[in-house]
């Protein structure tokens, strides 16, 4: 299939598997897609909510929504979940991948076990989805394959390095498939939200993580999301929000060394 510029998404035709989807930006999306007729398959750790959430939007909708509780945290998650949607008969024409979290705190303090997981699943199970879908997602060629980031993935960030860096990777890494998929009609994205109010901050444990910057609601970050699919010239990645998207082609102009001190002033005390 060509890829035409003048093309857009009918997500009526699609069925989305978002990751993350128990709270935050992956309900938000979750909400805005269905309100567009996708079909959805949403995945998390927290089978209660999942099934609520299920239950609301195919009711509001009239679309239909399936719960999937799933540790993404596993070896070889991606290709876990696709042979269990597999087996179920599900068949995945979009993806987000929204799942991941952050810790706060000099690195030396940081728990092993604690940014082992967060690498799993913020950068492993990320690509491993992204491997087991691209390929179908690429031949129906109709949807979108959306890697969520953050404005941290933009700059060195003191005090939260190594998430940082797992987002600096979501970003170059999500702008390659971009290239790689231009020609096949499958939209992706790089999506990144800066602070945003949800249980990001209670996961990370303080809100100093936030550099006092003013906060972006989960609805505001789905609708840059949704925006962005819509037009129509295809971008690699966005930053969500006025203020971020300025923050982030700045950053590109000052020297890292600047950055560096600039965001270490920003997350927290000079020691």
């Amino acid at each position: 299939m060509t890829y035409s510029a003048s093309m857009t998404i009918d997500y009526s035709t699609q069925t989305t598997l978002i990751t993350g989807a128990s709270a935050g930006i992956g309900v938000a999306i979750a909400r805005q897609l269905a309100a567009r007729g996708s079909d959805l398959v949403l995945v998390a750790r927290r089978a209660d909510r999942l099934e609520a959430l299920a239950a609301e939007l195919a009711a509001e909708h009239g679309i239909t929504a399936t719960a999937v509780p799933f540790d993404l945290g596993i070896p070889a998650a991606g290709r876990a979940l696709a042979a269990e949607l597999e087996a179920r008969g599900i068949t995945i024409t979009s993806l987000v991948n929204n799942a991941g979290f952050g810790t706060w705190g000099e690195f030396t303090d940081e728990n092993p076990d604690q940014l082992e997981q967060m690498i799993a699943l913020n950068i492993t199970a990320l690509v491993d989805l992204s491997l087991a879908f691209i390929a179908p997602l690429k031949q129906n060629g109709t949807g979108i394959l959306v890697n969520v980031a953050s404005l941290a993935a933009y700059q060195p960030s003191p005090r939260m390095a190594v998430y940082a860096a797992t987002k600096a990777f979501v970003l170059s890494f999500t702008e390659a498939l971009w290239y790689e998929s231009r020609d096949s009609g499958l939209r992706v994205l790089c999506l990144s939200p800066g602070a945003t109010s949800s249980e990001f901050f209670d996961v990370v444990g303080t809100d100093e993580a936030s550099g006092g910057s003013s906060m972006q609601t989960p609805e505001q970050v789905a609708t840059t999301m949704v925006r962005t699919l819509d037009r129509r010239r295809s971008v690699p990645s966005v930053a969500s929000g006025a203020q971020n998207a300025a923050i982030a082609a700045i950053v590109k102009l000052i020297p890292r060394r600047a950055t560096v001190v600039a965001m270490g002033r920003l997350t927290g005390r000079r020691p």
